[in-house]
């Protein structure tokens, strides 16, 4: 009787191949979840413990929370020292429209004496 020879190189052979190679990514895959799953507790504890001996090492440098020497300085505050009470920003905003509608209106003049003056 003679023997069909097999052929190893049919689409279901492929097929099969494939979703083995699929499961075992996905295997490995949730090997490492499952590890780093575990390790999550551990991990938090690290970063905390950093944390806790961060915040003890800045407490014993000293200084004074209050230390302004390293906040920046906001230009809208006043002067560092002054006991003035600072402006409203509405205050500011008011002034502002104030001042450049004199400066477009001073345009306007200069532009209107400029094309009296140079003739074209």
């Amino acid at each position: 009787m003679l023997r069909r020879p097999s052929r190893s190189n049919t689409p279901l052979d492929q097929t099969k191949r494939d979703l083995a190679r699929q499961e075992t990514e996905l295997r490995e895959q949730m090997q490492k979840l499952e590890k780093m799953i575990a390790d999550a507790p551990r991990v938090v504890e690290e970063v905390e413990k950093r944390q806790r001996e961060e915040l003890l090492m800045r407490a014993s440098e000293g200084g004074s929370r209050l230390d302004v020497s390293f906040t920046l300085n906001d230009w809208r505050q006043s002067e560092p020292g002054s006991t003035r009470r600072r402006r409203s920003l509405r205050k500011e905003r008011r002034e502002g429209r104030i001042v450049f509608v004199v400066l477009v209106i001073a345009l306007l003049i200069a532009a209107i004496w400029l094309l009296k003056n140079l003739h074209f």
